[in-house]
């Protein structure tokens, strides 16, 4: 398949995922971020506010900070994403209709960031990773001052055998699936 035609199943297929099974293999994605060791040693995670067809991260969010996380989320400015301190209660609908901190949020430098879980259309499971196309990612954690953990997460159907890459793409350390 081409990438367009994988992400349009990709999209069909997580949609038809009901609620109750979304939410629950949620879960179970998250709880096993929450395992990893290196979310055991993160003191900065970056998450992303999920889409309908990602995994949610609604409760994840409370929890991870609960637990005495810093909590960062991303927010696109343009061709740039940068990852803010997070307050859910003042997160605001930003580029592509993402939930996402709002402009006077403290942005939080790349080099004080751990963890970043990285949502995708595909994995392999070697943590190459097809994301939606635009490329904020792959600029992102390219980025020299970056040196944190990445780990990509799917749902099960989501992880295929092989997937078409290119140069400028940035794999992912790990890829946690329900």
């Amino acid at each position: 398949m081409t990438k367009k035609e994988l992400r349009r199943t990709m999209k069909a297929r997580n949609l038809s995922l009901g609620a109750e099974a979304r939410s629950m293999a949620s879960a179970r994605i998250f709880g096993r971020v929450g395992e990893l060791p290196a979310f055991a040693a993160a003191h900065t995670v970056a998450l992303f506010s999920a889409l309908p067809d990602e995994p949610d991260t609604g409760g994840v969010a409370e929890r991870w900070r609960a637990a005495g996380k810093r909590l960062v989320l991303p927010r696109v400015e343009g061709d740039a994403m940068r990852f803010c301190d997070c307050d859910p209660a003042a997160l605001r609908r930003g580029a592509f209709g993402i939930a996402e901190p709002e402009p006077g949020a403290r942005t939080c430098p790349p080099g004080e960031i751990d963890l970043v879980v990285v949502p995708g259309v595909a994995f392999t499971a070697g943590g190459v990773r097809l994301g939606r196309g635009k490329g904020y990612y792959d600029r992102y954690l390219s980025q020299a001052e970056f040196r944190g953990a990445t780990v990509g997460v799917c749902y099960a159907h989501q992880l295929v055998g092989e997937l078409p890459s290119e140069p400028h793409d940035v794999a992912v350390d790990c890829v946690v699936a329900e």
